[in-house]
């Protein structure tokens, strides 16, 4: 992986049989990301079951099972290079937790690519995650129509599918006209690193072009450091060794750094990345890192490191704008459902509904209403029922988001407005 090349993370979304696995495992084969001897492990096994071809979608779920097994500890990634890029794939898709961890890890998402099958069209989950992508600032949309291959390349219906993403990006007020929208078979490989002889009607760019026009995104590296924490781990020799993925500053050893909301600190002896010592990390970077005097029983995940000059806000309360997508009846005031944010996990009473807002045009259409239900944005008050690192959305956008999960499914997704400190 070369690492002089700007990185991107992208999002890979879309309705969970539309063929993103099987895109995700082709962009890597043709990207010469996965070995030549895994895709041909993969072709036997797929050949012998009797399914030819599957092997794109065998290399993912595969890899997928790898992660199960906690093979590595940097576990939802999967990387690529383009000529302009190195990207993460940020979250498998397909994975039930999809809609979670595409906010609380890949709201650091960049951009996204969203598949949208041509013999299918829009569906519910269609929907959910443009929704959901704007709510979260994805700046720039590719949409794969893709599927080619089973509409036998129809340009007709393309256009149709592609009027039906356009209507649907309009509704969430979505800048369409900076969305790139390329003809794909994602299982043959029709316009993903080479054009297509069977899509002679498209002159536009393939999958991979697209992705190397993507403009550039800054890293974060001059806002503080914000390291939410994923695991802590005894290793010997080391001692207490917090892991997690720096999201905005820098982590570097000798630094002074705090712990919140368990309300710790200490100097930073190691940090450690793919298992060699490094001097620094950087937004992005999966690290294990080792801190003078924290034990195992004093940091938590779900804690954010920061510095000690400058720690982790701490909520007694917060205000958010959320977006509901799916709950059975209405919420009101009082309702406690888990709020996932970055790494942490943490009980939230909704104390008050203080605007609902025109999902539309983002005004507000009524002070202080008495419930809000599937489909409805609102600004409301909320309290964590224990200590809980949060971030405005504005200061720190990579803390900023939340899912709010209850029975099992995403009821809502949201952003940090302010935070009232404890």
């Amino acid at each position: 992986m070369s690492e002089d090349k700007p990185h991107q993370n992208l999002a890979i979304i879309g309705h969970v049989d539309h063929g993103k696995s099987t895109l995700v495992g082709r962009l890597l084969f043709e990207t010469g990301s996965v070995p030549e001897h895994v895709i041909e492990q993969h072709r036997e096994e797929a050949e012998e079951k009797g399914k030819g071809g599957f092997e794109f979608a065998y290399v993912m779920d595969n890899l997928a099972e790898e992660r199960e097994r906690g093979v590595t500890i940097d576990i939802a990634h999967q990387e690529f290079d383009t000529d302009e890029y190195y990207f993460t794939i940020v979250d498998c898709p397909g994975h039930r937790d999809f809609v979670k961890n595409m906010i609380t890890g890949a709201s650091q998402a960049d951009n996204a690519v969203l598949v949208v099958a041509a013999d299918d069209g829009v569906a519910p989950q269609t929907r959910e995650h443009v929704f959901l992508a704007r709510t979260l600032g994805i700046n720039e949309l590719i949409i794969g129509v893709n599927k080619m291959d089973v509409v036998d390349y129809s340009e007709d219906k393309y256009k149709e599918v592609k009027e039906q993403v356009q209507n649907l990006l309009k509704q969430v007020r979505f800048n369409a006209d900076d969305a790139t929208f390329i003809p794909i078979s994602a299982f043959e490989g029709d316009n993903i690193a080479e054009k297509s002889d069977n899509t002679s009607w498209y002159d536009g760019p393939h999958l991979v072009e697209a992705l190397n026009d993507l403009p550039e995104v800054e890293p974060p590296t001059d806002a503080p450091l914000r390291l939410p924490i994923q695991d802590v781990y005894t290793i010997s020799g080391i001692g207490t060794v917090p892991v997690g993925r720096v999201e905005t500053g820098i982590l570097e050893t000798g630094a002074n750094v705090s712990f919140q909301p368990s309300d710790v600190g200490g100097e930073v002896k190691t940090v450690e990345m793919h298992h060699e010592e490094v001097p620094r990390a950087e937004p992005g970077d999966n690290v294990g890192f080792n801190v003078r005097g924290i034990g195992k029983d004093d940091i938590r995940r779900g804690d954010v490191c920061g510095p000690a000059d400058d720690p982790p806000k701490v909520a007694e309360t917060f205000k958010a704008q959320l977006v509901v997508m799916q709950h059975p009846s209405v919420i009101t005031a009082g309702y406690t459902p888990v709020f996932h944010a970055h790494t942490a996990q943490v009980a939230c009473t909704i104390e008050a509904i203080d605007q609902k807002l025109d999902p539309k045009s983002g005004e507000v259409a009524e002070e202080n209403p008495d419930f809000i239900k599937s489909g409805d944005a609102a600004v409301v008050t909320v309290r964590p029922q224990k200590p809980l690192s949060i971030e405005p959305s504005g200061e720190i956008p990579e803390l900023g988001s939340f899912a709010v999960r209850d029975m099992g499914q995403t009821i809502a997704a949201g952003k940090v407005l302010e935070v009232n400190e404890r």
